[in-house]
């Protein structure tokens, strides 16, 4: 039973689309990452995922639509829905998902994280 700060940790990561696990409850990771340029369309089947803005602001497209995001927001991506999210600056964003998700589901990338590091 740890306090985790924040900014501590987000000083932690020096490069973009690679997620940090800072914590766990119930089967969930909660996860620090840095945003910046296009990721890879993409879903995961099976799990939805949550993404709240920190610092900054990023677009997140779905093939119908688009959803601009800034500090203090957050959305929550449906099981089974394709997305991207894109960063046109550097973004931080604290993630909420499932310990077993895959990073970008069935699509395999160079972007692809296989191994979460813990910090």
């Amino acid at each position: 039973m740890n306090k985790v700060n924040l900014a501590e940790k987000l000083a932690m990561i020096g490069d973009h689309w690679n997620p940090r696990i800072v914590g766990e409850l119930n089967g969930q990771h909660v996860k620090l990452a840095k945003f910046q340029g296009e990721f890879v369309w993409h879903d995961h089947a099976d799990e939805d995922e949550m993404f709240l803005v920190l610092n900054g602001g990023f677009r997140m497209d779905f093939r119908d639509r688009s959803v601009e995001l800034t500090a203090g927001e957050f959305l929550i991506v449906p099981k089974g829905v394709e997305h991207r999210p894109v960063a046109i600056e550097e973004v931080e964003v604290m993630l909420f998902e499932p310990a077993a998700i895959q990073h970008t589901g069935e699509v395999d990338s160079p972007l692809t994280v296989r191994n979460w590091e813990r910090i």
